[in-house]
């Protein structure tokens, strides 16, 4: 399985590395650059073709791509030979003015953009259907297998479990993916809770903490999940025993249980065989059964609780686009806002993925989500991708030597100065950047090595 997540995941990486190439090839055709060879993929050319000066190349590794234009190695060839400036033949990279040079380094970025904006606008015009639950929690503090002691902040806060969050700060609410959400995204901000409990409305003000593996805000929740069972697993020791969907469990060796959370803590105090009480058709039946182990030693007898199901709206085409740029955009401010979590003391072993990872994760979104159908898979790749495309977007036109943003301020302050660039200041300048990106990818490698250790 992990093999054939990394083969979709190399797909799905290429595409968007692909799109952000034909940027640059687009811009510099439009500018008068001429491109010499355009390629899918990395390594020994397998197949090519040359249209209009340029050579279109499928290669050996279909890792992305590569555009490249005229004159890209006069840089070196400048240096090498000590010259003061780098030629600037008609044609080449370096031929072309500052701010033709800016409008090809951006393009990479912005078709990326573009692209995010295409793929989640496709996810809205055909519609998408998610799996979550109702809209009350439960606190994991108050639970001995799911306490973490140092993610409290709902329980300090006053909510309690079984409230109905109804509200976030001034935002309705309707399900808890929606709080899920919320909360993420506001790591160490204040957020105004609207809670109903026992009939009565109240606001509570509550501040996620950071958490320092996923850069994500945690207050200690969980959904109320009522426990009636959506699936039984194929050969299950509740299979065997006779449980079924739709049956509601009552009770695990006699002790009442209300939601999953209180089934799952009670199962794990138990050993050898259970005796469950399921209610079925106004009956209340009790069965035996033997628990099986998951890999982490966990009692488990392969039902899964029923989730609630909630479809986005039909969209036309315009309400699509819409949705399309109101998603790219709301994605683009989340990047912005991790990147400054990158200097809040988050591990960055957990929360940097690199290029295996993005790809492994790229490959397990496609498969899982093409087990629940065809349509449930293409709306996962496409949410990925999108995500995926923002990044590479957010990450290019950082400022660092050898990436596009590198580029443009280099370009910007030449033709500000107005002055034709020095070999040797742009060639130190870049060999600053590729030592820079090769210790990003080294770490993030590392990284990566341990997360499928994990897996």
């Amino acid at each position: 399985m992990i093999g054939l997540n990394i083969i979709i995941g190399l797909i799905g990486l290429g595409l968007v590395v692909f799109v952000h190439e034909l940027g640059h090839l687009l811009a510099a055709k439009a500018v008068g650059i001429e491109v010499e060879a355009f390629s899918i993929g990395w390594g020994r050319k397998l197949w090519g073709t040359t249209y209009k000066g340029t050579e279109y190349r499928i290669s050996l590794f279909p890792f992305g791509g590569y555009c490249k234009m005229k004159g890209e190695e006069m840089l070196v060839k400048a240096w090498e030979a000590g010259d003061s400036t780098i030629p600037a033949e008609r044609g080449t990279f370096y031929g072309a003015t500052p701010w033709r040079r800016i409008l090809v380094a951006i393009a990479g970025p912005i078709m990326n953009v573009l692209f995010a904006v295409f793929a989640l606008s496709i996810v809205w015009f055909f519609g998408f259907t998610i799996q979550t639950f109702e809209n009350r929690i439960l606190l994991a503090s108050e639970y001995e297998n799911y306490a973490q002691t140092e993610v409290q902040a709902a329980e300090e806060a006053g909510l309690r479990s079984g409230d109905y969050v109804i509200a976030i700060d001034g935002e309705q609410i309707e399900h808890y993916r929606e709080i899920q959400q919320t909360v993420a995204q506001s790591a160490n901000q204040e957020l105004q809770f609207r809670i109903r409990r026992n009939g009565d409305e109240q606001q509570i003000a509550v501040t996620p903490r950071l958490n320092r593996e996923t850069g994500a805000g945690q207050i200690g929740i969980f959904p109320w999940i009522e426990p009636v069972v959506g699936s039984v697993r194929a050969g299950s020791g509740a299979r065997i025993a006779g449980v079924r969907e739709g049956d509601r469990i009552v009770a695990v060796n006699d002790t009442e249980v209300v939601h999953s959370v209180g089934f799952t803590e009670r199962l794990q105090q138990t050993s050898g065989y259970v005796h469950l009480t399921v209610a079925r058709n106004g009956e209340e039946q009790r069965l035996q059964i033997t628990p099986s182990h998951t890999d982490d030693g966990r009692r488990e007898i392969g039902v899964s609780f029923k989730p609630i199901e909630v479809s986005s709206p039909e969209l036309g085409p315009f309400g699509a686009l819409a949705a399309g740029v109101r998603e790219t955009g709301n994605t683009i401010t989340l990047y912005v806002r991790g990147l400054g979590m990158l200097f809040a003391g988050i591990d960055l072993t957990q929360a940097l993925a690199g290029p295996v990872r993005i790809t492994y994760i790229v490959g397990e979104v496609a498969t899982e989500g093409f087990t629940l159908g065809v349509g449930a898979g293409f709306t996962a790749v496409f949410n990925f991708l999108s995500l995926l495309s923002v990044a590479l977007f957010i990450m290019n036109l950082l400022p660092i030597p050898a990436l596009d943003g590198g580029q443009i301020l280099l370009f910007a302050f030449e033709g500000i100065t107005r002055r034709r660039l020095s070999p040797k200041l742009v060639y130190r300048y870049q060999f600053v950047g590729t030592v820079l990106i090769l210790s990003l990818i080294v770490f993030a490698l590392f990284s990566d090595i341990l997360f499928l250790t994990r897996r």
